[in-house]
């Protein structure tokens, strides 16, 4: 069974820097984005924000990430964990398609 920490800390939406609600398609693209950069070694993939600080991102962990999003009641249980904040100043960076926005449209405050 999955700790509450590692459900946050693993959840495919922060390993994938998207918000629950992405699209399908928006999923396999940043999932392709990502493994891309990567394998290139870029340093802005390398890392990613949850709301417990941020945490290094693998390419085994992007594809486990979208595994788990194609499957729908994975895929809620991990939108229902992803509800959090990634935590402002960590050294990741922001996912693409922005938390703050994601949050004023639903309502929370920090």
């Amino acid at each position: 069974m999955t700790s509450p920490r590692e459900r946050i800390e693993r959840n495919p939406f922060y390993v994938l820097g998207l918000r629950p609600g992405a699209t399908r398609t928006a999923i396999e693209e940043e999932a392709q984005k990502l493994l891309g950069m990567l394998e290139l070694g870029l340093a802005g993939a390398a890392i990613y924000a949850t709301p417990l600080g941020p945490r290094p991102r693998t390419p085994d962990e992007v594809r486990v990430a979208v595994a788990e999003l194609r499957d729908p009641e994975r895929r809620a249980a991990h939108e229902a964990w992803a509800r959090l904040e990634p935590t402002a100043g960590s050294a990741a960076p922001a996912p693409s398609e922005g938390w703050a926005g994601a949050f004023a449209a639903l309502g929370v405050g920090r």
